[in-house]
């Protein structure tokens, strides 16, 4: 890089180059890995990241900040706010029981985090952190393998709606705790204001969001682009409101797509009508997530609590999911594959520990030092998770198996 920045002097900065080529080798190799293994292309967007990033590329700085930060809040949003959209509260009415399964899910699995943290010596602030991280699954992550192996049915439509839901706990806890981290203060209100203060600002930028498209569909055709085009120009825009004002972006799009389904229930395949522009975005967020995490400070002798990290946090979605599931309207064995499918971790994860590392200099490097390698590791291996769970749940509508030189030019990106 330093050889090239001598006599490349690219109109929009070599960081741009940079970033270009890296985008172009991570899509070509998630269409290879999908085309030879059956694999999700997210694992290959991920590999190349990491490979960058382990190979000291330059185009993203820790703690995230400027572009880069607004580039996944942006993306983490619209990812988010298409899962808020899935979601039908009187769903909730109806079957409580998922409701229940959500709440006990996360709960178990902060707890469950927080203990054997602590129980490996962990600082309690920094057990507390990791462990309300550790809540959030990657609505992201799956909603990528669910598009990618075609899937449909119980097991991925509770696993999407849980995982949406766990992000929204994290996001709610994380924002409100980064704010109150280096404060004494124990009581109870000072531990409820900061929750108050990021759901009410999140639900009043949700809420603009979707009254504006509530408007706009009025008189505008849901399978338009243009219609698709304002939807992300608006999000863009309380991506970069929210935080200013003590809410959370990622939050308030959850928030936004939520309230938009309760005003206008129809199917509402906006993707389709963003088409490349989306599918660039979150290839862009998932090669970031990896060249962030594998570009961190990595410290051997944490090793063994990520590694705890990992298989408690697995293990407490799986059994959460499966204490509540009586009466929830699935078996037991659709029950271990939802949590399995759940076991991902991406962006929204990241988001959250560089809250923390933005809000306290001592504190947050202790946090990421834990998250972060575990991050990486989940956002691949996750993956790869989630879609032997959908498939073992016969949930897809594809076979498994790699289509190798027996593919036809015609069908590669089918």
């Amino acid at each position: 890089m330093a050889i090239w920045a001598e006599w490349l002097r690219p109109s929009a900065g070599l960081p741009t180059v940079q970033w270009s080529l890296l985008l172009a080798l991570a899509a070509a190799a998630g269409h290879l890995l999908q085309r030879y293994s059956g694999l999700p292309k997210v694992v290959g967007y991920s590999l190349v990241g990491t490979l960058a990033g382990l190979a000291g590329f330059s185009g993203a700085a820790w703690p995230l900040q400027g572009v880069a930060l607004f580039l996944l809040e942006l993306a983490v949003s619209a990812v988010l706010f298409e899962s808020g959209g899935r979601i039908a509260l009187r769903w909730f009415r109806h079957n409580p029981m998922v409701l229940l399964q959500s709440v006990l899910e996360s709960a178990l699995t902060a707890f469950a985090v927080y203990y054997v943290l602590r129980w490996l010596d962990v600082r309690t602030t920094v057990a507390e952190g990791v462990a309300m991280i550790a809540m959030a699954a990657s609505p992201s992550v799956l909603s990528r393998v669910v598009l990618d192996t075609r899937a449909a049915g119980p097991v991925t439509e509770r696993a999407l709606v849980l995982s949406t839901l766990s992000a929204f706990y994290a996001l709610t806890l994380v924002s409100a705790r980064a704010g109150t981290l280096q404060r004494e203060d124990t009581h109870v209100l000072a531990t409820l204001f900061p929750v108050a203060v990021v759901l009410g600002v999140s639900f009043i930028v949700g809420a603009l969001l979707a009254l504006a498209l509530r408007s706009a569909l009025r008189f505008m055709s849901p399978t338009s682009e243009n219609t698709a085009m304002l939807l992300i120009a608006l999000i863009a825009a309380g991506t970069a409101l929210a935080a200013h004002f003590g809410g959370s972006a990622p939050l308030a799009a959850l928030i936004g797509g939520m309230m938009l389904k309760q005003l206008h229930p129809r199917p509402w395949a906006w993707t389709r009508q963003l088409g490349s522009a989306y599918s660039l975005l979150t290839m862009l967020m998932f090669v970031l997530v990896s060249v962030v995490a594998a570009k961190a400070d990595w410290n051997p002798s944490v090793a063994g609590l990520v590694a705890a990290l990992v298989i408690t946090r697995g293990l407490a979605k799986m059994v959460g999911v499966s204490l509540a599931n009586w009466g929830s309207g699935t078996s037991w064995r659709q029950a271990l594959w939802t949590g399995c499918a759940m076991s991902p971790m991406s962006a929204v994860a990241l988001l959250l520990v560089s809250q923390f590392v933005s809000s306290s200099l001592s504190l947050g490097p202790r946090i990421a030092s834990i998250t972060l390698p575990a991050i990486l590791m989940m956002e691949i291996l996750g993956a790869i998770i989630a879609t032997f769970a959908i498939y073992r749940a016969g949930e897809s509508l594809k076979r498994w198996e790699p289509r190798g030189a027996a593919a036809t030019p015609g069908n590669l990106d089918e």
